[in-house]
């Protein structure tokens, strides 16, 4: 079924909505999947990649679905079954399950884009993006934003980030964040900025000191 939705995807180019990302997560310091596992993905949604680097669609969204390495904040892909972050974002707990997904003709890849893109490409507040911030790479129009978006009546938050590189918007990840207080979140703002989350660019390695916008 994931590897019959990563065709549907890029058949119909979803991934290009999608950013570049490294397979190594910065807080395990491991891969997140197995090189194959890397390289079938890929394959499946015929995308040139070379190892560690590659679309953070893939990597994210079904490569942590096949992850099986602990990270500090446990499974990789506990985030799209265990419906937390879905009910952050507003949605039914089971939106990002590949068979619920498939049920409605649809992909995972397809309702994740569809429900956090729009927090990246237009932020407002009626949203329930309750904090925004951009980082840029210095001399260049390309920036990382980050947006918190909170849903009334829901604890906790999501967490989306993205670039905005040649003019577009495209998501590199998004996870839940279980206690969004208010110094959580200006703690967040006030971290130095640079590139986060695994996100990479085709000139500039992972976690690149980048400038604040303001």
């Amino acid at each position: 079924m994931m590897f019959e939705q990563i065709a549907r995807d890029a058949a119909a180019g979803r991934f290009n909505d999608w950013a570049l990302s490294t397979v190594i997560d910065e807080n395990a310091q491991s891969p997140v999947i197995s090189k194959a596992e890397f390289f079938r993905l890929h394959a499946a949604a015929n995308i040139a990649a070379t190892w560690p680097i590659g679309n953070a669609g893939l990597l994210h969204v079904y490569g942590y679905l096949l992850s099986k390495v602990v990270t500090p904040f446990g499974l990789k892909g506990d985030r799209w079954r265990n419906g937390e972050l879905a009910g952050q974002l507003g949605l039914a707990p089971a939106e990002f399950l590949l068979d619920a997904a498939d049920a409605a003709g649809e992909t995972v890849l397809q309702r994740v884009t569809g429900s956090v893109l729009p927090h990246l490409a237009r932020p407002a507040r009626a949203r329930g993006d309750v904090l925004v911030f951009d980082d840029e790479v210095p001399g260049e129009t390309t920036f990382f934003r980050t947006t918190v978006v909170s849903t009334p009546g829901r604890s906790g938050a999501a967490l989306v980030y993205g670039v905005c590189h040649g003019g577009r918007m495209r998501v590199v990840t998004v996870f839940p964040l279980a206690h969004p207080s208010p110094v959580s979140l200006d703690a967040l703002a006030a971290e130095p900025p640079r590139m986060r989350y695994n996100a990479a660019l085709a000139a500039l390695p992972p976690r690149t000191p980048l400038r604040r916008r303001h």
